[in-house]
């Protein structure tokens, strides 16, 4: 698959976990699991990924101080909030010039809400982007080659982010199914908890059913890792003939995997800001295959 692990990403993660050791932990259960943290980001094969280093770093935090946050409550909060903004979306995007363009813009809005990249998610700020949307710039030739994709291809397989978020990709695909009716839909949520990453649970709550087939890809590692993959999942995947992925764990997974995709994502980190040369928070698509 090539290198996916990136310098900034080891620097990032063992930064991170430095700043979230529990007050309260006794200093022997800080030494254990620093220890073995920086065992986990020595050892790491350069074929690997942030997210799944990051998986088994959490595996090792619950081994020392027990549970960490299940997000059900934020997960819940916002699935509801941006079910109540659904309808006013929807009929902007529908009175829009260019519908699909516009779904896209607030699908990549919605990325936003992501509890493992965010610092500190905020509703106000949240409000302030789905007023501004329009500033998301869709680079126009990705914009084209994707239409030409969607209009040709027979499988389209959507591979979800976070929670809340999904209800604005859940509207992005009603568009697209409405405008290329002859092309079956397909999505994959998470097959196990991980931040607050998208669930079957979570599809259910949004209604995503209502606009594609939903499975879960079997595993609780951010992004789309492809070795983990359940049979299931992995036959969906290969089925497809145009991926649109969402978020930069996916980008992170599956930027080296030669498959048709477009990767739809805010640039919420200083490695994204530096390598697409954006400022935080600017909103890309990105083909690849």
């Amino acid at each position: 698959m090539g290198t996916l692990l990136r310098s900034e990403c080891i620097q990032c993660l063992a930064e991170k976990q430095l700043h979230a050791l529990p007050e309260e932990a006794r200093e022997e259960q800080k030494l254990v699991f620093l220890q073995g943290m920086f065992k986990i980001l020595s050892e790491a094969p350069k074929e690997t990924c942030a997210p799944v280093i990051v998986r088994d770093i959490t595996e090792l935090y619950k081994d020392v101080f027990g549970e960490v946050s299940d997000y059900l409550a934020e997960k819940s909060y916002y699935n509801r909030l941006m079910l109540s903004k659904e309808q006013k979306i929807r009929e902007k995007i529908r009175n829009a010039k260019d519908p699909l363009l516009k779904a896209l813009q607030f699908s990549l809005v919605g990325n936003y809400i992501d509890f493992a990249a965010v610092k500190n998610v905020e509703e106000e700020y949240l409000e302030k982007l789905l007023e501004e949307v329009d500033q998301n710039y869709v680079a126009k030739e990705t914009y084209e080659q994707l239409k030409m994709d969607l209009g040709s291809r027979k499988n389209l397989l959507f591979l979800t982010d976070n929670a809340g978020e999904g209800v604005l990709d859940k509207i992005l695909l009603e568009i697209i199914r409405e405008n290329y009716p002859r092309l079956r839909v397909k999505v994959l949520v998470k097959g196990s908890p991980v931040s607050n990453d998208m669930t079957m649970e979570d599809a259910e709550e949004i209604g995503m059913q209502e606009v594609a087939e939903v499975y879960g890809n079997g595993n609780g590692i951010a992004g789309t890792w492809l070795p983990e993959l359940s049979p299931q999942a992995k036959a969906i995947w290969e089925e497809a003939d145009v991926v649109i992925s969402k978020g930069q764990a996916n980008y992170e997974t599956l930027r080296l995997c030669k498959k048709n995709i477009y990767f739809l994502f805010l640039c919420k980190c200083r490695m994204f800001c530096e390598n697409f040369q954006v400022p935080p928070y600017t909103g890309m698509l990105v083909h690849c295959e």
